[in-house]
């Protein structure tokens, strides 16, 4: 059944039949307006639902056969990371294990479960993953055991797992070829080079004593660049790996707890965040004269307000003017 729409200039709205907690956008060039969301229901079995928006229309299709059940609610969703339709079109999703699931034009299958703990039928929870468009063999999972794994996806097997924190590792953002970093309820921001496995650089801790990071989100077009929120903050970190320790700066006009990041995909100049003020606000980060002007008080160019807290964002990786944001049951697309 097609749900309702909001008519705003530019915000358009699909109603969901459950609360969305996560979304990810299509990178292939023939599905670059498809969006996938994940539902939250306190409930073992979850759904996650294949949405396209039609740019001549304004409106969004679904079809009933592109969704499926999922187990316990999905911590995060990523479309096969490449705009090639020639490479198989491939959802995956992280919960109580990494999935992949095989879309076709009238359903969709599971493909591989891949479990790291072969001698056990129980794997800890995995908080989020990343998957690296330089490599898409590669995909690394953050969990609550402590470890980061890198799977490669077409043998379905650990290619390495690390102990990366003290504590749960809850976010992961690869920043390059062999390069990731992961944020923990340690409250340190750490970077991992595959090439040297025995090792890992802290380049940021939390000032709050005792207070996770539960966010990172890499600049993929500037990876001199990645942000970070902690728990209950309505501060974006923003860190320049060059200077480590020390922010770059601090983005503080939330007036509630920050959710959900993503940069500007190509560009990397710009960060949205969204958060429990039911806000969504694009700040322009990344200039020329940005680290002289590091300690000014840092407004946002442009702001969206919703009728709930924003629990998810994503900015639309092939049309750069879209960015999509999740509350409530509501799947909202801007044009910014």
């Amino acid at each position: 059944m097609q749900s309702p729409i909001e008519r705003k200039p530019g915000v358009y709205t699909y109603v969901a039949q459950w609360p969305i907690c996560t979304l990810a956008w299509s990178v292939r060039h023939d599905k670059n307006t498809r969006l996938a969301i994940g539902s939250y229901l306190e409930d073992y079995s979850n759904k996650v639902e294949l949405v396209q928006f039609n740019h001549a229309t304004s409106d969004f299709t679904t079809d009933s056969r592109l969704v499926f059940d999922h187990p316990y609610a999905a911590t995060n969703l990523m479309f096969f990371p490449s705009e090639d339709t020639m490479n198989p079109d491939i959802l995956a999703t992280s919960g109580d294990y990494l999935r992949l699931w095989q879309i076709h034009d009238d359903r969709i299958e599971l493909k591989a479960l891949l479990n790291s703990n072969k001698s056990s039928e129980f794997n800890s929870a995995i908080t989020s993953f990343d998957w690296i468009e330089c490599d898409t063999r590669r995909v690394a999972t953050s969990s609550v055991d402590t470890t980061c794994i890198i799977w490669d996806i077409e043998k379905e097997v650990v290619d390495t797992q690390l102990v990366a924190h003290d504590k749960e590792v809850y976010d992961i953002s690869w920043g390059g070829f062999n390069v990731f970093a992961s944020v923990s309820g340690d409250g340190s921001v750490r970077v991992f080079d595959l090439r040297d496995k025995e090792r890992s650089t802290i380049i940021y801790e939390n000032p709050i004593r005792d207070s996770p990071l539960l966010r990172l989100e890499w600049n993929k077009a500037d990876p001199r660049f990645m942000a970070t929120v902690g728990m209950d903050s309505n501060k974006v970190v923003i860190l320049d790996i060059r200077f480590p320790t020390t922010p770059l700066t601090e983005l503080s006009k939330h007036k509630g707890s920050v959710n959900a990041i993503a940069w500007a995909p190509r560009s990397g100049r710009q960060l949205c965040s969204a958060g429990d003020d039911s806000r969504a606000l694009i700040w322009e980060v990344v200039g020329t004269d940005f680290r002289s002007e590091a300690n000014r008080d840092v407004e946002p160019t442009v702001w969206y307000g919703s009728t709930a807290e924003i629990n998810q964002v994503r900015w639309s990786p092939m049309e750069l003017d879209w960015i999509a944001i999740a509350f409530s049951k509501k799947l909202q697309v801007l044009k910014v």
